[in-house]
This record gives structure tokens, C-alpha cells and sequence, in this order.
């Protein structure tokens, strides 16, 4: 039995268990507890009344035990009993018990003999009895009666396997004698969860019910089926006795009686029997309490240390506090203008591995994006040169001009500065989405108030698009203030003089546009890699395929692998541009295409070579890095108007050579001018942004966004929590105060406890090795098998 602290750990136990299970987290931290398994009329009922000494348990036919039972039976002066869904009421009246079991069977699982894994508690305090912890599974089963699902088997089977394969359960197998023990269910489970027998203790029941001249002796002895912690034979009322309501002390004697003038059993008559089952189990139980402790105390403090970050916020609540939500607004503000700058800004915690956002999404806008966005501006060269003939001609009027005009070269830049409107508004449009897609990341940590993350969300969204309307004026006044005045004393200016000499020269084939991006002084610096498909090979030549490309100032490669040991082509990048190609219904990718400008083929036999991405987004990217390569995008698909007008009015228009010296001077004049142009322009429109927009919202953020809560909603109304959250929180606080309350009760136990050692393992190899060569029964060691075969033959 231990001594009188070991008796101690029992109510402990009982004590961790209520309080797990008022919060629903019995099942999480395994109590030490014993689980009794066996299939139906195994008798698992009748030994539980027995160690009560009551009839309390509901009993029919089919599935009976529909729910879990978790039963704790306290030494106690008066006798009562107790449910913990109906704390306060004390049942006198064990008929009261069965019907309020029944009932709440019936709450849960409903009328159709549907079964639930949701425990039912109930304490019983008894002079009659020790302390133990039990829980009453459901019978094992295999055909479904009535009502029952056709899964019932799996389903019982699951609840039982929950149970039992927790290393702190206990099992209890029992078994009738007269079946096959060979064929045990329970003890089947319990050799599938616990191999070595660590856990597992054997009842056999129905002993009285045996074939005459048979009996269970070597199974008692532990000789048939060996189990470490051995066999304990019990002898429980008939189903005459029930329906006649013998009384269970009665039935207790007869039982005592049975095993003492029993020829087979009257030697271990002093080892069988309920009160010894009970004297066994209370100690068993006791020593797997003492000795899974440590590993219990440990997962209790495991889980106090994981809830400890998230219930740090609420361990100071409270909610009569009337700063209570002041305190809770200030943090809630300062920790969005936290979290807003760290986006923006960069920094080590709350990185996006999946996705650009924030300042660097912002960086690439204005890196890549922007520049792209003017490079896209090209014009046709040759609609160029016409209008400039035009300019001249208008210029000079009805007199013939022997000089070239300068008027005629403003005119032209001035029309090519105020295209530049179009790529710097659309950056700001890109600047001011990211911002918003910024305070929608960072407006997530309130969600906890849904008042107060619309509040802000909304101030904030207000504040940046009421920027967007002065960034996008003053953009437009710089646009406005490089047209105002063309300064041709520039230093980086070409001049007359030096443009006049370059018109000898063959013209130049590039944009506007373009002249803005050099090259790299290293030629073989790597500008990108990355995989891309190549869309257009033949389907004969095995379709698209995916490879490494490799692209650096001078020319794109592509191998098979990222490793780029084995390359299977380089491409020049001489005379090549990027031309849009329109996505076919049946392909996911986007795709964009390099071309030859002197109509050559681009790979082997293609006239183009299509490249393919996941996204427009990547595509874009792309696009951005061919550009700082030199390779620009062609504009001539949408300028196939202009061509045929100009082969329509081909005889109308015509050059003299001195208009087409004239030409060419404003064409390099233009050309040189934009080129400062698109320098300036690219520097400063990001610096505008930056401080108009992102660095005004910083500021607002943290200085005016917290009056403005203040000012537009009352603060009551504003830091309404959500249900979920108010929910949450009250769990979370019950839960950390009964982790605290259990690890103070385990506390409190004396660690200088005895107890009975487990017994040693049990040698079963003969059995396995005779079970092999299957030799008749010896007539020394009789089997109740072969019996209990030949007696269901007769």
C-alpha cells in the first residue's frame, strides 16, 4: 500500500485532473491514470461497481458506455457522489448517478448510440474505498446493432488507442475466462501500445462461469500469456444477481468464498479477488504517479514557457482599470509607427521571405521601374525626323533659311520633356499603393480591435493619398519648370558646333529615351540571373524548357542547371531589342520576346527567341535589367500608322540636302539635351516623393496620427475588443493560472516517498518457440484453450 505520503499522490492527481478538465486540457498533459479496456459484457462494469460497492453504472444491451468515465474513488468518512458539470450537487442516491450518466451520455452524443471521446467526471467518496483514478472506455465491439454507425469498431477503437498510448495511462485488460484469451482484444491493444508490458495489468473475470473440470490456473500463475505486473482473477455478480439486486457485499463473500474452496485457485487465493485488485491498482497507481512526475512536472513547465510570451499582455489586465484603454492606445499607436518604419526602412525581424513589400518594393519602383517607365517612351525615329523637317520649314515661313533654327530645336524638346509627365505620375501612383499596402501589414496587429485597425487604416490611407495630390503637383511643376527654360549653356550640352560635326556621321539609332542608361565600364559584370523558359522551340525539339540565364552587359547566356557548368548558348547583345507578345489562352506564363533590329535570327533558325515568366511582375523586372544592358524595348508595332502615313504622303515630303544637314544638327541637338533631361528627372523625382510622400507619412504617423484617434471616435467606442479576443484571452489566463496552480501542488510532495519496484520482465520465449512447433498439451501445464474448443464442439 506505500506509506502515508505515497497515499498522498492519489487526490493530487484527482486535484490536476478537475482542474485540466474544466479548462478541456485533460487530454493535453496526460494525467497518470488507468484506463480499463475490454470488449462488451467483458464484465468492466461490475468490477468498477465492486470497488465502489455500489450499483451505479448504466447497463443494457449493445454500446452502454458511450463516453469516456473518468472515475475517482476517495477515501472518505461520508459516502456521495460528484459530477464536475454539476459541481455543488452531491448525489446520496447512486440510482440519481446512473440516470445522470445516462443523461449526459445523451447530451453529447444524442439518442442514436453515437459515442464521444468528451470525458464525464465523477468522484465517488467512500469509506469502502481506496484512492484510484479509472477510466471507463467504451466496449470493444466489431458488429454494429441498431443504430450504431458502420464504423463503430473504428471508432471505439480510436477513442481507445487516445487513451491508452499515453505513456502516463495505466491498462487494465480485462478479459472473461471463458473465451479464448489467445484471442483478447484488450489484451491485443494493450500489447500494440506497450509491447514490453510496462503498463499493462490483467483481470480475468467470469472465473465461476468455466466449463466443469477446466480452470484458468496457468494464465493466473502467469504462465499462458505472461504480463510483467502478472493477472488478478475476480468473480462479479451473474446477470441473475443484478436483475435480482443482490447486494454487493454480499456478493463480495461468495466471491472470497469461491476462491478459497476453488481445488485450483485456493492457493493463490490471498492474491485474487476485488479487494486485492483494488490494493493492487492503488499501488501500481501510486508508483506511476511517483515515477512519471518528474517527466510531468517538466511538460507542465514546457507549456507555461510557451504560453508565457502571448499571456505577458494580459497578465496585468484589468478590467475595472479606468487607464486600462489609454495604456492599451498608446502602446497599440506606438507599435504601428514601429512596425511601419521597420517596413520602410529596413530591418532584421518581421522579414518577407515570399514577396518584395515595403521600402524595398518602393526601392525597386524607383530603380527600376521608373527608368523603365521612360525608356518605354520611344518614338519612331523617323516620325522624329519628320516633325523636326517640319519645325524648320514652319520656322523659316515663306523665305528659304541658310541656318539652322534653334527655335525649331526647343520646340521639339519641349514635346519630348512634357512626355516624361506620364512615367513620373505613374511612380507616384506606385509609391502611394505600397504605402497603403504598408499600413494594411502593419494595421494587422490590431485586428484585436477591430474599431481602432479601421480607425487607423482609414486616417492613415486619408493622409497618404492627400499626399499624393501635392507630390503629383509638384511633380508636375518640375516636369513644367525644365520646359520653361532650355538651357543649351549646359556643360554636358553638345553645342551647334559639335552637333553640326556629328551630322556627317552615320546617325545614331536610339531612342530619346534611351540615352539615359550606360553601360557598365566592365562589360562582363553579371546585370541578372534567374530561370526563364524559352517559349518558342519546337515542339518536335521537346517544347518549352526551362533554363539558367545569365545576362551581364555584353550578352545573354543560358545553361542547364544554376550551377552553369554546362552552357548551351550565348547570345550577342548587339542590335537586339525586347518586343511585347501577347499571352495565349492556354498558357500560365507571361512572355516577352528578343529581335534582331537588321532582321538576322536571333537562335539558330528563330526569327525571335520568346522568353517566358510566372508573373508580369517578373517579367517587368526583366525588362528593367535587359534595359540597363542596352537592350530596349521596340515601339515600331505601334507606330505601323505612322509608317503607312508616311508611305502615303512619301511623294509629298521630301529633303533637300541642306533641310537634311539641318536635320540631323537638331536631331543630335535633341538627343544630347534629353539625355541631361532623363538624368536630372530620374534623380529627382524619387527624391520628391520620398519627402512629399513616405517621409511626410513617417512623420505623421508618429506625431498626428494618435490625436486624430483621439478626435474622431469616442475612446470607449474605439477600443471595443473583439469577442474572439476577449474569448482568447480568458483562456489563456485560466489556462497560465492552472499551469502555475499544478506545478505548486507537485511541489508540495515529499520526494523521500517509497514504493514496490515494477516487476521484472517476464522470459516468454518458450512460448514463442512452442507456440512454433505447436507440441500437444503437456499434462503438466494444462491449457483452458483446448477445454474451452472441445466443451463449444459438444
Amino acid at each position: 500500500m506505500g506509506n502515508r505520503e505515497m497515499e498522498e499522490l492519489i487526490p493530487l492527481v484527482n486535484r490536476l485532473q478537475d482542474a485540466f478538465s474544466a479548462l478541456g486540457q485533460s487530454c493535453l498533459l496526460e494525467l497518470p491514470q488507468i484506463a480499463v479496456v475490454g470488449g462488451q459484457s467483458a464484465g468492466k462494469s461490475s468490477v468498477l461497481e465492486n470497488f465502489v460497492g455500489r450499483d451505479f453504472l448504466p447497463r443494457g444491451s449493445g454500446i452502454v458506455t458511450r463516453r469516456p468515465l473518468v472515475l475517482q474513488l476517495v477515501t472518505s468518512k461520508a459516502e456521495y457522489a460528484e459530477f464536475l458539470h454539476c459541481k455543488g450537487r452531491k448525489f446520496t442516491d447512486f440510482d440519481e448517478v446512473r440516470q445522470e450518466i445516462e443523461a449526459e451520455t445523451d447530451r453529447v452524443t444524442g439518442m442514436n448510440k453515437g459515442i464521444s471521446s468528451i470525458p464525464i467526471n465523477l468522484r465517488v467518496y467512500s469509506p469502502h474505498v481506496l484512492n484510484l483514478t479509472l477510466i471507463d472506455l467504451p466496449g470493444i465491439t466489431k458488429v454494429p446493432v441498431g443504430d450504431q454507425p458502420q464504423d463503430i469498431e473504428y471508432q471505439i477503437r480510436e477513442m481507445i488507442m487516445q487513451f491508452i498510448t499515453r505513456e502516463n495511462c495505466l491498462i487494465l485488460a480485462v478479459t472473461p475466462a471463458n473465451t479464448d484469451l489467445a484471442n483478447s482484444d484488450a489484451l491485443k491493444l494493450a500489447k500494440e501500445v506497450d509491447p514490453q508490458g510496462l503498463r499493462t495489468i490483467g483481470v480475468i473475470t467470469k472465473l465461476d462461469l468455466m466449463d466443469e473440470g477446466t480452470d484458468a490456473r496457468d494464465v493466473l500463475e502467469n504462465k499462458l500469456l505472461p504480463l510483467r505486473r502478472g493477472y488478478v482473477g475476480v468473480v462479479n455478480r451473474s446477470q441473475k444477481d443484478i436483475d435480482g439486486k443482490k447486494d454487493i457485499k454480499a456478493a463480495l463473500l461468495a466471491e472470497r468464498k469461491f476462491f478459497l474452496s476453488h481445488p485450483g485457485y485456493r492457493h493463490i487465493a490471498d492474491r485474487m479477488g476485488t479487494p486485492h485488485l483494488q490494493k493492487v491498482l492503488n499501488q501500481q497507481l501510486t508508483n506511476h504517479i511517483r515515477d512519471t512526475l518528474p517527466s510531468f512536472r517538466s511538460k507542465l513547465q514546457g507549456q507555461l514557457l510557451s504560453i508565457e510570451h502571448e499571456v505577458e499582455a494580459y497578465k496585468n489586465f484589468k478590467p475595472e482599470d479606468p487607464t486600462r484603454k489609454t495604456k492599451a492606445l498608446l502602446q497599440m499607436v506606438q507599435q504601428f509607427s514601429v512596425d511601419f518604419e521597420k517596413r520602410i526602412e529596413g530591418s532584421g525581424d518581421q522579414v518577407d521571405t515570399l514577396e518584395l513589400s515595403g521600402g524595398a518594393k518602393i526601392n525597386r519602383i524607383f530603380h527600376e521601374r521608373f527608368p523603365f517607365e521612360i525608356v518605354k517612351m520611344e518614338f519612331n525615329e523617323k516620325e522624329l525626323r519628320r516633325e523636326i523637317s517640319y519645325a524648320i520649314k514652319n520656322i523659316h515661313g515663306i523665305r528659304t533659311g541658310l541656318f539652322t533654327p534653334d527655335m525649331a530645336f526647343e520646340a521639339i524638346v519641349k514635346k519630348q520633356i512634357v512626355k516624361l509627365k506620364g512615367p513620373s505620375l505613374k511612380s507616384v501612383d506606385l509609391v502611394m499603393q505600397e504605402l497603403i499596402n504598408t499600413v494594411k501589414k502593419c494595421t494587422k496587429k490590431l485586428a484585436n480591435f477591430p474599431r481602432l485597425c479601421e480607425e487607423t487604416e482609414r486616417i492613415v490611407a486619408n493622409h497618404i493619398r492627400e499626399r499624393e495630390g501635392k507630390t503629383k503637383d509638384q511633380v508636375l511643376l518640375l516636369i513644367d519648370i525644365q520646359v520653361s527654360y532650355i538651357n543649351t549653356n549646359h556643360e554636358d550640352f553638345i553645342g551647334f558646333a559639335n552637333a553640326q560635326q556629328r551630322s556627317s556621321q552615320v546617325h545614331k539609332k536610339s531612342a530619346v529615351g534611351n540615352q539615359g542608361t550606360n553601360l557598365p565600364p566592365s562589360r562582363q559584370i553579371v546585370i541578372r540571373k534567374g530561370w526563364l523558359t524559352i517559349n518558342n522551340i519546337g515542339i518536335m525539339k521537346g517544347g518549352s524548357k526551362e533554363y539558367w540565364f545569365v545576362l551581364t552587359a555584353e550578352s545573354l547566356s543560358w545553361y542547364k542547371d544554376d550551377e552553369e557548368k554546362e552552357k548551351k548558348y550565348m547570345l550577342p547583345l548587339d542590335n537586339l531589342k525586347v518586343r511585347d507578345v501577347e499571352k495565349s489562352f492556354m498558357s500560365s506564363k507571361h512572355i516577352f520576346a528578343l529581335f534582331n533590329t537588321e532582321q538576322r535570327n536571333v537562335y539558330k533558325d528563330y526569327r525571335f527567341l520568346e522568353l517566358a515568366c510566372d508573373s508580369q511582375e517578373d517579367v517587368d523586372s526583366w525588362k528593367a535589367s535587359l534595359l540597363r544592358a542596352g537592350v530596349y524595348p521596340d515601339k515600331s508595332l505601334g507606330n505601323n500608322k505612322a509608317d503607312n502615313d508616311e508611305s502615303g504622303q512619301a511623294e509629298n515630303f521630301s529633303m533637300d540636302p541642306q533641310l537634311e544637314r539641318q536635320v540631323e544638327t537638331i536631331r543630335n541637338l535633341v538627343d544630347s539635351y534629353m539625355s541631361i533631361i532623363n538624368k536630372c528627372i530620374r534623380d529627382l523625382i524619387p527624391k520628391t516623393i520620398m519627402h512629399l510622400m513616405i517621409n511626410n507619412v513617417k512623420d505623421f504617423i508618429n506625431s498626428e496620427l494618435l490625436a486624430q484617434l483621439y478626435s474622431s471616435e469616442d475612446q470607449n467606442t474605439l477600443m471595443e475588443e473583439s469577442a474572439e479576443q476577449a474569448q482568447r484571452r480568458d483562456e489563456m489566463l485560466r489556462m497560465y493560472q492552472a499551469l502555475k496552480e499544478a506545478l505548486v501542488i507537485i511541489g508540495d510532495i515529499n520526494s523521500a516517498t517509497v514504493s514496490t519496484p515494477a516487476p521484472p520482465p517476464v522470459d516468454d520465449s518458450w512460448l514463442q518457440h512452442s507456440r512454433s512447433r505447436r507440441p500437444p498439451p503437456s499434462p503438466t501445464r494444462p491449457t483452458i484453450i483446448r477445454p474451452l474448443e472441445s466443451s463449444l464442439l459438444d
